[in-house]
């Protein structure tokens, strides 16, 4: 931007494009739709099931059925994609439910691409549920050791892809893991968690997801939230070994990161607004402290301005909704 081109008062009147909704909307420099929005949803076994998350006002543990009917939901909402968690029945040391033909992310990945074909199935491909410690890799003597993981969570991809997911989303933050599913997987695209933060903003997913650790904490994999420099790297890492779309997680604490990742590689970029963004909206609501619509809105828009192409809210269906209505 050249300002010296810009002009003085009273000629330039910066107030002059503001006078209208028609008028701001002609101007708008950046632009969200439900094109960019992604859902997540939280598969379980069983049938009719629908376990409200506390933490998450609005948001349920689902069975493959009900999963269905938020799959149309959102699809009928102008939604064009689902990210899909797994919860379990049984956990083990090895997270053999993540790989599982007949595994609940499986199951309800063929079930939503029967009902819903054209909704694009993203499957997140993490260890965490399915290992009855909590952690995303293979433990031994208390550490979390990367490259035996690496097998586990390629296996897992590959599953996932047979089963019909169209995109893989490995969350793990193990190390070579998207060079690993790359290797099993030529064809079917990755969006790589490139820079997923240890965040404490993470803390209504674990209660969603049932995947707290059972011991420690996931620091030794997960970033420091005081390194952006390092996101980059692990970004260019990614891309290198073969992710096709990179993500940024949580959103809002992390738009520098956002923006310096689409400016520096110029990648697809994701960004998820993660548990701890979307009940924070949704207890200030529910006290009247703010209004849900506008402040969602405005941090999806946000996140959008930073950068990225696609953001994964929970909040994606009520987003789609109200932007059509105020397109109306």
């Amino acid at each position: 931007m050249h300002l010296k081109y810009i002009g003085e008062f009273p000629t330039v009147r910066m107030r002059r494009l503001r006078q209208s909704p028609a008028l701001r909307r002609l101007v708008a420099e950046t632009r969200l739709s439900a094109d960019q929005l992604v859902l997540p949803l939280f598969a379980r076994l069983g049938r009719k099931v629908r376990n409200a998350i506390e933490a998450m006002p609005g948001m349920f543990q689902l069975s493959p059925d009900e999963v269905v009917r938020e799959a149309e939901r959102a699809a009928k909402a102008g939604i064009r994609a689902v990210l899909l968690f797994g919860i379990p029945d049984k956990k083990d040391a090895k997270a053999s439910g993540a790989y599982a033909s007949d595994g609940i992310v499986q199951t309800t990945v063929r079930a939503i691409k029967r009902a819903v074909p054209d909704l694009l199935v993203i499957t997140d491909v993490c260890l965490c549920e399915y290992m009855d410690h909590g952690h995303c890799g293979v433990v031994h003597d208390g550490k979390i050791l990367n490259d035996p993981t690496l097998k586990l969570l390629a296996d897992t991809a590959a599953s996932h892809a047979e089963a019909g997911a169209d995109i893989i989303a490995p969350s793990d933050m193990m190390d070579g893991r998207v060079g690993a599913i790359r290797q099993r997987l030529a064809e079917i695209p990755i969006m790589a968690y490139a820079a997923k933060f240890a965040s404490a903003f993470y803390g209504p997913f674990r209660e969603a997801a049932e995947s707290a650790p059972q011991f420690g904490d996931r620091r030794s994999y997960q970033m420091d939230p005081a390194n952006a420099d390092e996101a980059l790297r692990e970004v260019a890492m990614d891309i290198q070994e073969g992710a096709d779309i990179v993500m940024v997680k949580p959103a809002l604490a992390y738009l520098d990161v956002i923006q310096r990742v689409k400016r520096e590689f110029d990648y697809p970029t994701a960004a998820y607004a993660v548990s701890g963004e979307f009940a924070m909206i949704k207890a200030a609501a529910a006290k009247g402290w703010l209004d849900e619509r506008a402040a969602t809105l405005e941090a999806l828009l946000g996140i959008r301005r930073a950068g990225a192409d696609i953001i994964i809210t929970y909040s994606a269906v009520e987003a789609a909704q109200w932007l059509t209505a105020s397109r109306s």
